[in-house]
């Protein structure tokens, strides 16, 4: 029997499920059970390895979710294997965009802003720094180019997806 394929694209990764989904979960070469639970006192949550992480869907539409695992909101869509193939023909037609935008990728407050407009950057500088959950967060850049613009300064609050900094890649 053949089975059934489905693929989890976040920003940056992809996940392959098979289907139909089983209580199993594969990190490398090894599998390990999880089990999804639900209570009035926890709510629903994922049991791994005797421990609760407690997950929500926040928002769904159409094939795109975005989920509050552990407290920490991840966007994604589901694909097919027919709507992959589409997904990546499409984005070869649409070309490289010569501009690459940091958005933030949870609420918070700016604490520091380590770049100025016009400045040249390389991948994996720091940008800045984002308190979120009172936790400091090190906002890297993603690709080598020039500050094009710098739409925070520190002690303003941002929204999740709110464009940060803009680049102009080199």
């Amino acid at each position: 029997m053949k089975r059934k394929k489905l693929y989890a694209l976040g920003s940056k990764h992809r996940y392959d499920f098979d289907l139909p989904l089983s209580e199993i979960i594969s990190i490398g070469n090894h599998d390990y059970p999880v089990r999804f639970k639900e209570d009035d006192k926890y709510g629903t949550y994922l049991l791994w390895k005797n421990r609760r992480y407690p997950v929500e869907i926040v928002q769904s539409r159409q094939n795109k979710y975005e989920i509050l695992f552990n407290y920490i909101s991840y966007s994604f869509t589901i694909e097919t294997p027919f709507s992959l193939k589409r997904k990546k023909f499409l984005n070869k037609e649409l070309g490289k965009s010569d501009r690459e935008n940091i958005v933030a990728p949870m609420p918070g407050k700016i604490i520091d802003v380590m770049v100025r407009e016009g400045e040249e950057i390389n991948s994996g500088d720091a940008l800045l720094i984002l308190e979120a959950m009172k936790m400091q967060n090190e906002i890297q850049s993603t690709v080598s180019g020039v500050v094009n613009a710098v739409n925070i300064r520190p002690g303003i609050n941002v929204m999740k997806d709110d464009i940060m900094i803009e680049i102009k890649i080199s």
